[in-house]
């Protein structure tokens, strides 16, 4: 995939008149002619390597300020608040969200914090998962340092050998002198992995699935290596909920735990080996599908990226209880996915289908979603249904998209649920809701 332009015309203006210099002057010490200069600070050209490097060379500059819109979340945080329901009738659409960035991002940011403070109130009575998702979307679900920790050390213990439970036993043996005990869910019936220093163990329970057993092994690397590199990410997040924090660090002891179990480069080549195969795949690196659709979403390495899928999951009450958006800029997951036209099922085999969501949605609207039966971790009896989305355009080659016409004309129609939906004369409607606009 291409790298996405960076737009910065505001910053560039606002770096310049506190330097007090004319569009001449500053054009002139950036080695580009004042007429570029102008296009880049009226958002029309995006600002190159070179003059990035021109910016560090002559004003001591921070690049990072250049994307001052990642502190909301750039344009899909700033779209996720507008498409408050308090803004429905407003009919704000993707394109004006992201020429109100692109114009005024300090007036967007005002409006971000202004929105921010007035749902404090609420915090309590809002799930701290939400507050743990928003932290993980601000990172679009992709942390650099902690894949890069965890391909060097895949390569030091050359994980491209089948048996990735024996090389991280025996990496935990010779680095840390712990030991591998598996215990009855009866001396662990609240948890899957503890830590026994005196016994100098990693005690897992027994009914745990081969590739959870991974996966746990692996977290445990991640606690015992990445301890500090994690607690600084953790505590550069801020959080309503005491639990937000906690949350978050385990998050990302699990998306460690996936990046040494699915290292980066070669995982991102296997993809695009097998059109992004969730079973090949899974059995190729000796996991499970779930773990696998997880993986897609933080393929967005610079200069190496995958294709931008996001991954929720559904409960037997079609709660969401798990969200991950990588770079996908959906809006379909804001909410429970609760439109019965989805058909979200128990399925053993995925099943596809294209669907268009309703007109004026924030995000694209033109998906390619497949769900299945969510893999079993241990041996909890569950009812979860994993759905794994890619937006249209990017699913031809895929192989959740083989024999899936998708074409726009043959999407299925959706809506974020019955009460709200603004469709009229829809066949599976159960309820009607007090905004029920013509929406074809």
């Amino acid at each position: 995939m291409s790298e996405p332009s960076l737009y910065a015309g505001a910053a560039l203006r606002r770096l310049r008149r506190r330097e007090g210099l004319t569009q001449a002057s500053m054009a002139q010490r950036l080695s580009i002619s004042p007429s570029y200069l102008n296009l880049i600070e009226r958002n029309q050209r995006p600002v190159t390597a070179r003059v990035v490097l021109e910016l560090v060379d002559q004003f001591d500059y921070d690049p990072r300020s250049l994307q001052e819109s990642s502190a909301i979340g750039g344009v899909d945080g700033l779209a996720r608040r507008l498409g408050d329901d308090r803004f429905a009738d407003l009919g704000i659409d993707r394109a004006e969200v992201t020429e109100f960035l692109a114009a005024a991002p300090q007036a967007a940011a005002a409006f971000a914090r202004l929105f921010d403070e007035r749902g404090r109130a609420a915090a309590q009575t809002r799930p701290f998962e939400e507050e743990v998702w928003r932290a993980i979307e601000r990172w679009r679900n992709h942390f650099a340092d902690l894949d890069e920790a965890a391909e060097n050390l895949a390569d030091e213990l050359r994980l491209a050998r089948a048996d990735i439970g024996a090389a991280l036993t025996d990496h935990l043996r010779e680095r840390h002198d712990l030991a591998i005990r598996y215990l009855p869910r009866a001396v662990l019936p609240e948890a899957n992995r503890r830590l026994d220093l005196h016994a100098r163990q990693v005690q897992l329970s027994e009914m745990l699935s081969p590739a959870a057993r991974n996966i746990e092994m692996a977290k445990q690397v991640a606690e015992l290596e990445q301890r500090e590199l994690i607690a600084d990410i953790a505590d550069g997040a801020s959080f309503d909920h005491r639990e937000g924090r906690d949350a978050f660090a385990r998050y990302l002891r699990a998306y460690y735990a996936r990046a040494l179990v699915m290292p980066y480069g070669r995982f991102l080549r296997a993809c695009e080996a097998t059109a992004y195969e969730p079973q090949v795949l899974a059995r190729r690196f000796a996991t499970d599908v779930g773990e696998v659709a997880r993986r897609f979403t933080t393929l967005q390495r610079v200069g190496q990226r995958g294709l931008p899928f996001f991954v929720g999951r559904i409960d037997g009450s079609v709660q969401l209880f798990e969200r991950l958006l990588g770079a996908s800029g959906t809006s379909l997951l804001d909410r429970r996915p609760g439109c019965p036209r989805l058909g979200l099922e128990r399925r053993p085999e995925w099943h596809s289908r294209a669907i268009i969501m309703e007109s004026g949605a924030l995000g694209p609207e033109h998906w390619l979603v497949a769900h299945i039966a969510a893999p079993p971790y241990a041996d909890e009896p569950r009812t979860d249904v994993l759905l794994l989305g890619l937006e249209a355009k990017f699913a031809d080659a895929t192989a959740i998209g083989r024999g899936v016409s998708l074409k726009e004309d043959d999407a299925t129609p959706i809506g974020p649920g019955c009460r709200t939906c603004r469709r009229i004369g829809c066949p599976a409607r159960s309820l009607r809701g007090p905004i029920q606009t013509a929406v074809a």
